[in-house]
Formats: structure tokens, C-alpha cells, sequence
């Protein structure tokens, strides 16, 4: 096997494909990305088995073959080759090693053979549609934060796709939750959508995907069976198993009827939450809300640390109350809110709260208080 290909080109793909790979692997193979040189391109693959990452690249093949090399090895090469250097990939067969060549710099790394190399077998992804990479990403920035890191709720370990409806509006829609905390954002369901059955995105590849989707603008094609999933992102292709298992009824615990409406300024909020958290207890960073007409209390008693409290302007006319949440999870929705004003619905002080979004109508979220 020989090719050459620009620098460029090669630190890109294998940035792509090299993020799949563990840094530890009690597998050895695992550890390599597989390299297959064909007419005109080159192919990259990693895999850490539940999730596969394939990209091409162009280059000039002189040989064409395949190969496997230490993914971060050849990564750290890439990155410290000097911008606009050609590379050379050589594998020869006087050599048990490939070669790595870039100017004067040369490197021998080891390989092993392409045959272990393991393959995602493929199966029939009944169900195929393409949507925006912007509305994509979307739908991940919104929900991933809730995303739960409970092993022994692993239905909860991923995001929740499935296609919905609602006020006769058909959306796809994505769903997370903790157990504390529920996000939920959708978007209009693309054509061909709505017969995908309803899937668990683990965690890695939602982080793998949405960093893919960074670098790419149009249409990702998305193709989804029962079991597995993947995203073509132009010359990506991420594929990856679904979480066996079954999502909560999570339309249940979204409250739809809370009377007590509070609209604050986003950017004021999580900016005092930000200041009386700083001297909240480390384990269940406790924020207190206390409503009253037109007036909103931030409070922290911390025994420990002292007590802080802030007071902020807020459009609240329903009778008064106090209620508690975790800082954190208050600062991760403020943060995704796109409007300029959060809009929390309560019920009482033990119930689950209801944040939208003024400037995005297609998400919400479910906190649940803490005692304060």
C-alpha cells in the first residue's frame, strides 16, 4: 500500500475517527485505525465496537491496500506535521511496519493485521429521511445536558428520538432527563420520518455526532432500524447501536397545568443564581426561589459558608412562594434558553416546575425542587 495525501485532509478525518477510539483497550485492534487506500481516496475507520466512525478522504494512491495503525499515534503525527506538508502512507512488504513520511521527518509505526480488524455488521435501516445539520444539532444542544450518568438506569443514558405530534403539528422530537431534570426539544418531522421507530441514542455517540456536525452545513441522512442507527454526514458516516431498553412515559411528568406563571430577564437570573451559588453546599447546591408580587429572592444558607441572597425583578402576580432547586440544573436551562426571558410555571413548592423559552417554542423543561 502507498498513498500520499495532504496534511490537511489526513489530520481532519483522522479527528473524526480518532475521538471513537478508547485511550485503554484491553482489545489491542481496538486501539488502530483501519487505513484502506483505493483509487483516488482513503478510507479511515475506527471503532470501539457499539459505535463505528467512517470517513474518506482524497488522496493519491500509488497502491492500493489496507492497513491498521495506533489511531492516537498517528493523530499526534498529523497535528505536529507543519501546515500544507504532503504525507506518505507506505506499507511494504520487506517491512512488518508503515511508514509515515512528510518532508524530512519519517516514522515506523507498528500495525497489525486489517483481517481482525472487527466490522459493525450492517443491517436492513428500514427507515431513512434527511434532516438539516443545524436543526440536528439543535435538538442534541438542547436535550444532551439532562442526558443521565446513572449506570444502573441505562434506558437513561441517551437521548430519547422518536417521531410526535402535537396540536396536529407531526415533530421529531428529542427527550432527555436525569430523573431531576427533563429537556425536550423538537423540530417539524422530515419526510420519510414517520414510520422510525422510537430510539435511545447512548451518550458517546451523540457527543461524537454533534462534534461532527460542527464541520458540516446542509443535510445529514439519517437511517434508523430497531437496533441501530446512522448518520451520514458528507464524508462521515457515524453508525452506532441504540440503547436496549424502554424511555419512561416521560409525558406524564411535564406539567401542563401549573397557575403560577413568573417571568424573568435569562441573563440577570442565571447571573445571581451563578453569585449566591457560589457558597451553596457542594452536594446539593441548593438555591432557594421566594416569589412575590413582582419580585423574585434568590437565597443560599450554607452553615458552613454563610448565607447570600439576591433580589431581581421578575413579572409574578400569582399569590406568593418559595421553592428550591439545585443551582446547577438552573444555570444548564437558562443557559439553553434562546430568549430574553425564562418563563417558569409552578404549581407548589413540592410539585415539578415547567421552564419554556420565549424565543423558542419547540423546547421545554421539567425541573423537580429540592427542600430548602
Amino acid at each position: 500500500m502507498k498513498l500520499i495525501i495532504e496534511r490537511a485532509a489526513l489530520l481532519k478525518a483522522l479527528g473524526h475517527v480518532q475521538a471513537v477510539v478508547e485511550r485503554r483497550n484491553t482489545i489491542p485492534i481496538l486501539s488502530n485505525v483501519l487505513v484502506k487506500a483505493e483509487d483516488g481516496f482513503v478510507r479511515l475507520t475506527a471503532t470501539d465496537l457499539d459505535m463505528e466512525i467512517v470517513e474518506e478522504a482524497e488522496a493519491r494512491t500509488e497502491k492500493p491496500g489496507v492497513v491498521t495503525a495506533p489511531a492516537h499515534t498517528l493523530y499526534e503525527i498529523a497535528r505536529k506535521l507543519p501546515e500544507g506538508a504532503q504525507v506518505t502512507l507506505e506499507l511494504s512488504s520487506d517491512d512488518p511496519r508503515m511508514t509515515l513520511s512528510a518532508g524530512r521527518s519519517r516514522f515506523n509505526l507498528p500495525v497489525l493485521p486489517p483481517g481482525d480488524f472487527p466490522v459493525m455488521p450492517s443491517e436492513d435501516l428500514a427507515v431513512t429521511f434527511s434532516c438539516a445539520a443545524g436543526e440536528l444539532a439543535r435538538l442534541i444542544d438542547k436535550t444532551r445536558f439532562a442526558i443521565s450518568t446513572e449506570e444502573t438506569r441505562y434506558y437513561l443514558n441517551g437521548i430519547h428520538l422518536h417521531a410526535a405530534e402535537r396540536d396536529g403539528r407531526k415533530t421529531l422530537r428529542a427527550v432527555a432527563t436525569d430523573g431531576h431534570r427533563l429537556a425536550l426539544a423538537e423540530t417539524g418531522l422530515p419526510d420519510g420520518a414517520a414510520g422510525m421507530p422510537a430510539v435511545i441514542v447512548p451518550r458517546k455517540p451523540i457527543q461524537e455526532l454533534r462534534r461532527l456536525l460542527e464541520d458540516l452545513d446542509g443535510d445529514v441522512e439519517v437511517s434508523v432500524s430497531e437496533g441501530k442507527i446512522r448518520f451520514q454526514l458528507g464524508a462521515a458516516v457515524l453508525t452506532s447501536k441504540l440503547i436496549d431498553g424502554s424511555f419512561p412515559d416521560y409525558e406524564r411528568v411535564i406539567p401542563r397545568q401549573n397557575d403560577k406563571v413568573m417571568r424573568v430577564d435569562r441573563a440577570p437570573f442565571a447571573q445571581a443564581v451563578d453569585r449566591v451559588a457560589t457558597i451553596s453546599q457542594e452536594k446539593s447546591r441548593s438555591v432557594k426561589l421566594a416569589l412575590t408580587e413582582g419580585q423574585l429572592v434568590l437565597t443560599v444558607n450554607n452553615p458552613e459558608s454563610g448565607a447570600a441572597s439576591e433580589e431581581l425583578s421578575a413579572d409574578y402576580s400569582a399569590e406568593a412562594i418559595s421553592i428550591g432547586f439545585n443551582a446547577r440544573y438552573l444555570l444548564d436551562v437558562a443557559g439553553q434558553i434562546e430568549g430574553d426571558e425564562a418563563v417558569f410555571e409552578f404549581a407548589d413548592s413540592g410539585s415539578p416546575t415547567r421552564v419554556t423559552d420565549s424565543g423558542d417554542p419547540d423546547a421545554e423543561y421539567v425541573l423537580m425542587p429540592l427542600r430548602v
